[in-house]
């Protein structure tokens, strides 16, 4: 008798119920084992020692794993780092403990039982402009319109205002969903532009994408003025690759108009962040930029549910770490906000394939490919009829 065993990949607990329910078991069984078959590893940081020796003993208590750093047990380190791996039912149990405990652990109770909440549902819907995205029901396509004349891909191209018009509107008629109308280029090295030279290239080319089409245009800036006005001028939603970080005042115009906003992270400025970029943990440091971006939004009267977040792949990062962030981009879903990411021809698929800017659709297609598998659910583009299409098969798959 062949037996066949296999290994069943199992993320989350709609998985597991069809997995059980495959098989037969009982609908009452159903219930109390879903949960036991997810399981999660948690990273939670700085926890001093007395504290983390408590919440190591529960969670092996309750049947699951912890970690943690060798200074702990006879506490000759200040804090340490915690890791804990469990299935859902023994990460309940185990904060169900720790909120009867003192050392702040009810406080790291609920801050691991929001994060898994967190991980595990879908962003609330966001309203830009027309548009209603439902995240989670399938991946949306933003449209890439530099209409500058520096840009690392298309620089020049759309300078001309009837071209930049022309183009956006053949964007929406391939699939694009929103159109990111940006005048300064982000690429490593780029000298700044004025607020004058900026508006100069955005707003005429705003006005007349809005007389042409009711298609959401987001405007691609780190100046509050620009922001202002390209929103008077049609725009629904702001993009800042500085996460808020260059100017603040950007997070007033956001907060009055009551606009969505993307915000990215990036270790530097445009003009330097790829002088050797250096993490101690890539990942952790991102999140915690992110953290911090949400929470100055949220300080300027941003909705949360208003937000949405973008790691910032190539801004401040080597080849390995944008590899890395692709491959770990799940863990991003842990703050709870829709994520975006925007790929699209950048150096990383260049310096992987070793092909030029104008040869790098298929590498552009293979990294949105494991985006949306990773958990994204808007990707930046600039070939928008092709990677429409790779979403969409992508999307029959994960969605």
């Amino acid at each position: 008798m062949k037996y066949s065993p296999r290994i069943i990949n199992i993320e989350n607990e709609t998985q597991a119920r069809s997995e059980l329910e495959h098989v037969g078991v009982d609908p009452s069984a159903i219930k109390i084992m879903t949960p036991k078959e997810v399981f999660r590893t948690v990273k939670v940081r700085s926890v001093r020692p007395l504290a983390a020796n408590v919440l190591k003993q529960e969670m092996l208590a309750v049947g699951g794993e912890a970690a943690v750093s060798y200074g702990t047990l006879n506490q000759s380190v200040k804090n340490t780092d915690v890791i804990i791996t469990g299935t859902l039912k023994q990460f309940s149990a185990l904060t169900k403990k720790l909120k009867a405990h003192a050392f702040d652990l009810p406080r790291v109770a609920l801050e691991v039982d929001k994060t898994l909440d967190l991980y595990d549902s879908k962003p609330q819907p966001i309203k830009v402009g027309s548009l209603k995205l439902n995240f989670g029901k399938r991946t949306y396509i933003m449209g890439v319109l530099n209409v500058t004349p520096d840009s690392f891909s298309d620089g020049g191209k759309f300078v001309d205002v009837d071209k930049a018009v022309s183009h956006a509107l053949e964007m929406v008629k391939d699939g694009a969903d929103i159109i990111d109308v940006g005048g300064e280029s982000t690429r490593p090295g780029a000298k700044a532009v004025s607020v004058k030279d900026e508006l100069k290239r955005v707003i005429p080319v705003i006005e007349k994408i809005r007389k042409k089409t009711k298609a959401p245009i987001s405007i691609d800036t780190t100046k509050s003025e620009v922001a202002r006005q390209a929103l008077a001028a049609g725009a629904d939603m702001v993009n800042d690759v500085s996460g808020l970080r260059f100017d603040k005042k950007l997070a007033k115009i956001a907060a009055r108009n009551g606009v969505p906003v993307i915000l990215m992270h990036i270790q530097g400025k445009p003009r330097s962040m790829q002088r050797k970029p250096l993490y101690k943990d890539l990942i952790g440091e991102i999140l915690d930029y992110l953290s911090k971006s949400i929470k100055i939004a949220e300080a300027y009267g941003i909705s949360r549910k208003n937000i949405i977040i973008d790691p910032g792949i190539g801004f401040g990062k080597t080849v390995k770490h944008n590899l890395e962030i692709l491959k770990r981009l799940k863990e991003f879903r842990a703050l709870g906000r829709p994520i975006l990411i925007g790929t699209s021809r950048k150096s990383v698929i260049g310096k992987t394939l070793g092909l030029p800017v104008e040869e790098r659709l298929e590498g552009t297609a293979a990294t949105v490919s494991l985006s949306i598998l990773n958990g994204a659910d808007i990707i930046r583009v600039h070939d928008v009829k092709q990677m429409s299409r790779v979403a969409k098969m992508m999307d029959a798959v994960v969605r």
